[in-house]
């Protein structure tokens, strides 16, 4: 029996809960959890905010561990390895897009909350191609937030081909905002942060910060002027997107990597005038999570975590509900 921390119906606490694994099958791998961080997808899986959560809900993709078992097809990694696991856990690996190792267009995917248990276990089980391996010289114990948080904010470098000549403000600098922070400036990006934290100014200059912005002062913003190649939010919260839309460049882009649920309000003109953009999107492929990893052992970049035992799990939920955690939170066993 694998152990586990399970929700028993919506919004509820996390309960100890065992369940038997199923047969591996010939393209899947056994990983054995060391590290697992919490993300606020996993409290929306345990609130079924989503509508799509079932119960026992073992929520969990922000996964670090080692292979213990193979299947008969495997070719790609070996028992051993250290290897991590974010929100997909696998794919058709038969459409257009997984042929163009975009895989997570892919209409079939896993997701390795919804479709099956989670990381808040003793093991999980994925499909090969989904698992990534972890650079050796990669500090492992902070790398989960990383293989969800970490390419969410770093997939816009590899889309819209970021480099160092881009200017860059980064909207909310909490889980997301501050690894966008350290991704654009070790690219060699100037980097502006815009944030209503007042208390974080020190901090977010020494993760990268070149100016520090308001981002409830409309005048302030608007004195900047069109001088943002990319703008990313992170926030989930309605903000004068249209204020926004006015310090970027032409060409410029608005670009969402936080689920903003009301409409997003903006004027056509404010667009035409300079083939300005508005996009979004979530994690990344595969690919990407590798390219992104390396990326961060290069640069020795890391989330800044608070670290819990997996028997604190409520604990460390509670705190990242009442935005008490900076800035991620990520359980070992």
């Amino acid at each position: 029996m694998i152990k586990a921390y399970a929700a028993m119906s919506a919004g509820n606490a996390l309960e100890l809960f065992e369940y038997e694994a199923k047969p591996l099958q010939p393209s899947e791998v056994n990983i054995k959890v060391e590290t697992c961080g919490i993300c606020h997808s996993d409290i929306s899986a345990i609130d079924n905010s989503w509508g799509k959560s079932k119960y026992p809900m073992v929520a969990g993709h922000e996964i670090i561990g080692k292979i213990i078992d193979v299947g008969t097809n495997v070719s790609l990694h070996k028992i051993g390895d250290r290897v991590g696991l974010g929100w997909h856990s696998g794919y058709c690996n038969d459409c257009e897009h997984c042929d163009a190792e975009d895989h997570n267009f892919c209409s079939s995917t896993n997701k390795t909350v919804y479709s099956q248990y989670g990381g808040f276990s003793e093991q999980v089980t994925a499909e090969e191609v989904s698992v990534i391996p972890i650079p050796n010289n990669l500090n492992h114990k902070d790398a989960g937030p990383l293989l969800c948080g970490g390419i969410t904010v770093f997939t816009p470098i590899v889309e819209f081909n970021i480099t160092k000549k881009h200017k860059v403000g980064i909207i909310g600098i909490g889980g997301l905002g501050h690894l966008a922070l350290k991704l654009y400036k070790a690219l060699g990006c100037s980097v502006t942060a815009f944030t209503n934290s007042e208390d974080k100014d020190d901090l977010l200059r020494s993760l990268g910060a070149d100016e520090i912005i308001s981002s409830t002062d409309k005048s302030q913003i608007k004195s900047l002027g069109s001088q943002f190649d990319l703008l990313i939010s992170t926030v989930n919260i309605k903000l004068d997107w249209n204020l926004f839309l006015s310090i970027v460049k032409p060409r410029g882009r608005l670009h969402f990597v936080g689920a903003v649920l009301d409409p997003i309000e903006s004027s056509v003109f404010s667009l035409m005038g300079g083939r300005k953009s508005i996009s979004g999107s979530p994690v990344g492929s595969p690919k990407n999570i590798k390219r992104m990893l390396n990326f961060c052992a290069e640069h020795k970049i890391y989330p800044m975590v608070e670290h819990f035992k997996f028997e604190q799990i409520n604990d460390a939920i509670k705190k990242l509900r009442e935005n008490k955690i900076r800035f991620r939170a990520v359980l070992s066993w």
